[in-house]
């Protein structure tokens, strides 16, 4: 039997776990979300949910992966097996995770490829004064009033980067834990820091980089009232720590059996936290100098959504001193983030498929990395934007917050926390209080609950249900939609686009989860891995 891959050492294991977490959801989602929720009003609820809800998680995740020595899957297999056959097996729920995680890795690499070709652009012809023209007409050559169902035809300007990215990816992690993963967060993560410091450091110098950082930092009480805020800057945690997406599981699950979890979860929490805050003084700055450089306030330049990135960004980067270098430098620093977060979007596939059924590693990812291609395709269309903004809406909105308030509730409420608290205090160097169950039973499960249930009270409508009608009258007027708004299906896009590549593909991961669960290998695995079992 081979030995169960490991991490080489503590430090193999943080860059890699930070390299999972820092991603676009740091550079990119970040500051948006601070500008769209107030600025330094968004900065302490994203503090406050960091502490009480990010870190407990990520702490729960860590722990069932090192205690339990496997996958999602694997993790909640071996947790149910304790209730000796009551309320059934968890299983389906940690390969729910792994089938939200493959379905967001397939749009993920198509946005990893703008970004690859935006670093090009930089150097080269770059794009027009009219970037939003740019973007939308000439780069994505998106058709007015597109259909998502209507794809438009492959577009080869998109379709050979994703190809090509996915053969980097199969090459690299065919290398294995230490030889792939590990040694490529070993390089990417200093180059990344080095290069979000210099163009930060140069960017706060620049003309009317202070207002945009006060803009950033100056905080707003009164607007902390509002739940909007609070929903926001939870949601931006979880994306921000990966947790929810069956990573942390696997990834913890190759840590030596005498390690500290405790330290190696705050670590990756600050980290973190850190690389979003000087990604968002870096983005602020910019848009400060833009403003200043145009006559236009702040928020006449920055657009919504993935525009920050590829419309906002390179109209600030046309206006600064050595465009062409500060531009590949940023794309280049978001490239890496994404590139490192995309490796270990993959893990979670690979560990759950050869610990259930002892497949070879190399042949799970071959077939995962074509399956992955194909499963592209869609988004390399003219109108695949318009499908990816879909599928990354229910992906983010139900997919991973349903995944981690599940995973919360059957933690908190049915197996008790106590016994993974003692695990995890076996593996510290420094005690986990009660507060820790506190947090995840109470804090934690009521604001997933509360998302989750205004999600769906808005996608849903207030008219396809009583009982929903009822679940609304419960909450805040500010947190339920007008009726109007709610009838509307999401983006205004035809309801049956929204069937097909938002309800239909979540059916589809809900059904493969189930079966997978149901399958049984055909030499059932034992009850607990050792640390020289394969």
């Amino acid at each position: 039997m081979k030995k169960r891959a490991q991490w080489s050492s503590r430090t193999g294991f943080i860059v890699s776990v930070v390299g999972s977490a820092v991603g676009l959801g740091n550079i990119w989602r970040f500051p948006y979300q601070a500008y769209s929720n107030g600025g330094g009003a968004f900065l302490l609820p994203y503090l406050v949910a960091l502490l009480t809800a990010g870190l407990p998680v990520l702490l729960l995740e860590f722990g069932l992966g090192h205690k339990y020595r496997g996958s999602a899957p694997t993790a909640f297999r071996r947790l149910s097996s304790g209730l000796e056959g009551r309320l059934g097996s968890w299983e389906w729920l940690g390969w729910w995770q792994v089938g939200v995680m493959f379905v967001i890795s397939t749009y993920y690499m198509l946005v990893l490829s703008w970004i690859v070709r935006y670093a090009f652009l930089s150097l080269g012809s770059g794009w027009s004064a009219d970037t939003n023209h740019f973007f939308f007409n000439e780069f994505l050559r998106v058709p007015v009033n597109g259909n998502p169902c209507h794809f438009g035809g492959l577009d080869g300007s998109s379709l050979l980067p994703v190809a090509a990215l996915w053969g980097i990816v199969a090459v690299i992690l065919s290398r294995g834990l230490q030889g792939g993963i590990e040694r490529v967060n070993k390089i990417c993560m200093p180059l990344l820091l080095a290069m979000l410091l210099l163009l930060t450091g140069r960017c706060v110098m620049l003309e009317g980089a202070g207002a945009g950082l006060d803009w950033l930092f100056r905080p707003d009480f009164a607007a902390m009232k509002k739940p909007a805020i609070w929903i926001a800057a939870y949601g931006q945690v979880f994306y921000s720590l990966g947790v929810g997406f069956a990573i942390m599981f696997a990834y913890a699950s190759f840590l030596p059996r005498k390690s500290d979890l405790v330290n190696n979860a705050f670590i990756t929490g600050l980290l973190d936290c850190g690389f979003s805050i000087l990604a968002g003084i870096l983005i602020f700055s910019m848009l400060g100098y833009t403003a200043a450089q145009t006559g236009r306030p702040l928020p006449e330049i920055v657009s919504n959504g993935i525009g920050l990135a590829f419309v906002t960004i390179p109209s600030s980067i046309n206006l600064l001193p050595f465009p062409r270098l500060m531009g590949f430098l940023f794309f280049a620093s978001l490239a890496i983030a994404g590139f490192t977060s995309f490796l270990s979007m993959t893990e979670p596939l690979l560990a759950a498929f050869t610990e259930k059924y002892r497949m070879a590693r190399k042949r799970v990812l071959l077939v995962y990395c074509l399956a992955g291609f194909l499963a592209s395709l869609p988004y390399a269309t003219r109108s695949g934007i318009l499908v990816l903004d879909i599928v990354d809406h229910f992906m983010n909105h139900f997919g991973i917050l349903t995944a981690v308030l599940l995973e919360v509730a059957i933690l908190g409420w049915v197996f008790h926390l106590d016994p993974l608290r003692r695990h995890l205090n076996a593996h510290s160097d420094f005690r986990l209080g009660r507060s820790w169950n506190i947090c995840v039973k109470y804090i934690t499960f009521g604001f997933l609950a509360y998302m989750v249930l205004t999600n769906l009270i808005e996608e849903c409508g207030l008219g396809l249900s009583p009982l929903l009608t009822r679940l609304g009258a419960c909450l805040p007027p500010a947190a339920v939609p007008a009726r109007e708004q709610i009838l509307q299906p999401y983006g205004g896009y035809p309801i049956l686009a929204v069937r097909i590549f938002g309800w239909g593909i979540l059916a589809v991961i809900l059904a493969f989860s189930f079966i997978l669960s149901r399958l049984r290998p055909s030499r059932p695995p034992t009850g607990e891995f050792n640390d020289d079992e394969c």
